[in-house]
């Protein structure tokens, strides 16, 4: 079993749920350990006492699907919360593009956004995306942060983009500076205005972590 990606998925429509574990049933890659109708539900279930959910036994599922809307009226962002909190990955889904709700999922740390119309090999690409630390791109996803205006998301111009994107992804200042074709200090000043811009919007970034956080939750790297 070594190399399975575990998955849970929390929705309340039954027909989703039987759906999904005949779906997830044929990819041997993917291993469905738990279904729930609400987050609370999930936690109790994969829980201490619950049964296990990691391929060797025990931990809580590598991502779970998360619908957006449930039937207990819990906030999204609570339950993404609670969700990475228990160590779990969280992919959203949604019968709608909703384009407020996508950038309000990110921001309180979902991996992506799909509408339940997609395929099998669009959910299975999405899924091995997020196990693998990536952002699951998709274009509803690319469309709202595309037409994003909220004032917490920072307008950069395309050069701070480059920077943060290079920076961000691993490479030292000098390296994106050479990439870029200008000095290592020219870098400095747009990385310093990148964060000075999210300060500003109320979404501070001291770290390279925390620049790369942003990415994600901006959808930055989705082209």
């Amino acid at each position: 079993m070594a190399g399975v990606i575990t998955v849970a998925v929390v929705d309340d429509d039954r027909m989703l749920l039987d759906g999904m574990r005949s779906w997830l049933g044929r990819v041997p890659e993917l291993r469905l350990v738990a279904t729930a109708g609400t987050v609370g539900e999930l936690l109790a279930a994969v829980g201490p006492g619950g049964p296990p959910a990691g391929p060797g036994g025990g931990g809580p599922p590598d991502i779970v699907l998360l619908d957006l809307l449930l039937r207990d009226d819990s906030a999204p962002a609570d339950n993404i919360r609670r969700l990475l909190a228990a160590g779990s990955r969280v992919l959203m889904i949604s019968t709608v593009p909703d384009r407020t709700r996508i950038i309000e999922s990110l921001r309180a740390g979902a991996d992506g956004y799909l509408t339940k119309d997609n395929d099998l090999p669009a959910l299975v690409a999405a899924i091995k995306d997020v196990a693998a630390g990536h952002g699951a791109h998709s274009p509803e996803l690319a469309f709202a942060c595309a037409h994003d205006n909220s004032p917490s998301r920072p307008k950069l111009s395309p050069r701070e983009r480059q920077i943060l994107l290079d920076y961000a992804s691993g490479l030292t200042l000098k390296s994106a500076a050479r990439r870029a074709g200008i000095t290592v200090h020219t870098a400095k000043d747009y990385l310093d205005r990148v964060k000075a811009k999210y300060q500003q919007a109320g979404r501070p970034a001291y770290t390279k972590i925390d620049l790369a956080r942003r990415v994600r939750e901006d959808s930055l790297d989705a082209g």
